[in-house]
């Protein structure tokens, strides 16, 4: 599964770059307060179960080298992928080439910033020099791009070294209730238990994460693309807020009617982790023409206490389990502890939301996803990709439109009275690899993720507890905040696991 290409260094550091790389060690300073013995596996000695922040202190430190780091993550993926398949590519000559640079550059007194040396993966539709990039889809089968996506760049910059990518379905789009299912590289199975789905369409990121062969990936969130997995895997993953990080060099990229459903965003197993990527990776590119150049929060210096919690165990539209509806509440119970005003609530119109954004992705009759077949030189679709959809009239799409953002607006003026909302990240625990698709008219009411992706507010998924109805199986909260408030998010994160314990090691690689 090597790449031939030749090594890539990682891009120069541009004064944009040196600032954002900047920030993102300032990232990990200001989490000091949530760096705890909660962030650590029980009776964790394994370089393999820290967190991104730990390792990469270790590895500035010089108490371990990159090199062992690298070598010790390639141990893992060979010991699990065969199992999960959820690492379909690696560029191991380059990555331990890289990781020897790294290693010198410290002898030498130099870093390239905040993850000098820290391995991570990357799913498999952002493009990364020199290294395969298929994004599911037969006609890339043997594409090798020759640059990173921003967010892929912006890694690299600050010190991070590739090992390679992770499953992901055709476009992101086209796993038919089968997680990464793609005609390249097939499925990838859940960690915690073969059987499972590790969700998608990040499902490859979020195995291989929990599974502690990458200390990191980056995904992307359509419809909960980050956060499906997040849970699924018990890990942390956050959608951050519409316009916060580039999509450029996403096989699914910005422009176009779709353009506000897709963001990019960080998926670890430590939440400390997500507020450092996040530091690193925000802001825009020159490129990406939606995004805007608004500060990070610290989430060190929300006051928890202060925050204004609405919360609800039900869409409304079709129920969670009697389990996750509990979760919900015992989450909440940890805000109003802190002494939270709380109350049961949601946002107004969250059926007639998803109803207009169910008509609004097939309008053209899926003719955007028949020219992405077209435009990558694909022929054979995967089964679950779909294609058809009824096409409606100029009018009826306009007003589409302006319906959904009506609703926006109407939820907008809502979410004035609150700072933070707690609900289901999932209407179940994760599913079963056969498990059936439900019809079409019922996947968006079954949905807890994709009311955010419309519009456009930033949610995070963190571990919160175990499946009893499924033991062993992994169980996340969803939690979200205002637009640009992604540092409400983060910051209630790192409160949840900090009481929770959050990512707990697969049985499989116990």
């Amino acid at each position: 599964m090597e790449t031939l290409a030749a090594h890539v260094p990682p891009p120069d550091l541009s004064r944009r770059r040196f600032v954002q790389s900047a920030a993102g060690a300032g990232a990990a300073l200001y989490l000091a307060p949530y760096v705890s013995s909660a962030y650590a596996a029980p009776g964790d000695v394994d370089l393999l179960g820290k967190s991104t922040v730990e390792i990469a202190r270790l590895i500035a430190s010089r108490d371990v080298s990159a090199v062992e780091v690298v070598k010790a993550c390639y141990a893992r993926i060979d010991a699990v992928n065969p199992q999960l398949n959820a690492v379909v590519f690696t560029c191991r000559e380059r990555a331990l080439a890289e990781a020897a640079e790294a290693d010198a550059m410290l002898a030498e007194g130099k870093s390239l910033g905040p993850l000098h040396g820290v391995p991570f993966t990357v799913k498999d539709s952002f493009d990364t020099a020199g290294v395969v990039t298929t994004g599911g889809t037969l006609g890339r089968k043997t594409y090798v791009p020759g640059k990173d996506a921003t967010v892929v760049a912006r890694a690299r910059a600050a010190g991070a070294i590739l090992l390679g990518k992770s499953n992901t379905p055709e476009f992101t789009l086209g796993g038919g209730g089968k997680g990464t299912l793609n005609l390249v590289y097939g499925v990838t199975k859940n960690p915690y238990n073969l059987d499972y789905q590790p969700s998608g369409s990040s499902g490859g990121a979020g195995a291989i994460v929990a599974a502690g062969g990458a200390y990191f990936d980056i995904g992307s969130d359509y419809g909960g693309s980050i956060r499906g997995p997040a849970f699924a895997n018990g890990i942390a993953g956050i959608k951050p807020t519409l316009g916060r990080l580039p999509r450029t060099g996403h096989i699914v990229g910005y422009g176009g009617p779709f353009d506000s459903f897709q963001e990019t965003g960080p998926m670890a197993r430590r939440v400390e982790d997500i507020a450092l990527l996040m530091a690193i990776m925000n802001g825009p590119d020159d490129w990406d023409a939606t995004m805007a150049p608004v500060p990070l929060g610290d989430p060190a210096k929300v006051e928890l206490k202060n925050l204004r919690v609405a919360w609800y165990d039900t869409n409304g539209m079709m129920d969670p389990t009697k389990e996750i509806q509990k979760l919900v509440k015992q989450s909440v119970g940890l805000f109003k502890k802190l002494g939270c005003k709380i109350k049961e609530d949601k946002p107004p119109k969250m059926q007639e939301l998803a109803d207009i954004r169910g008509r609004f992705n097939g309008a053209d009759g899926r003719e955007h996803i028949r020219r992405m077949l077209k435009l990558h030189g694909t022929t054979q679709a995967s089964p679950g990709l779909r294609t058809d959809g009824d096409v409606v009239s100029s009018a009826d799409f306009t007003r589409l439109c302006e319906e959904m953002d009506a609703i926006k607006s109407e939820q907008l003026a809502w979410f004035e009275q609150y700072d933070l909302i707690v609900c289901p990240a999932s209407q179940r625990a994760p599913i079963r690899l056969d498990h059936p698709l439900l019809p079409p008219e019922q996947r968006s009411k079954s949905s807890y993720t994709s009311q955010y992706n419309t519009t456009g507010w930033p949610a995070g998924v963190v571990r919160a507890g175990t499946s009893k109805d499924d033991p062993g199986l992994p169980l996340g909260i969803q939690l979200v905040a205002q637009p640009w408030c992604d540092d409400v998010v983060v910051a209630a994160m790192a409160h949840i696991e900090k009481q929770t314990g959050g990512w707990v090691p697969p049985a499989l690689i116990g």
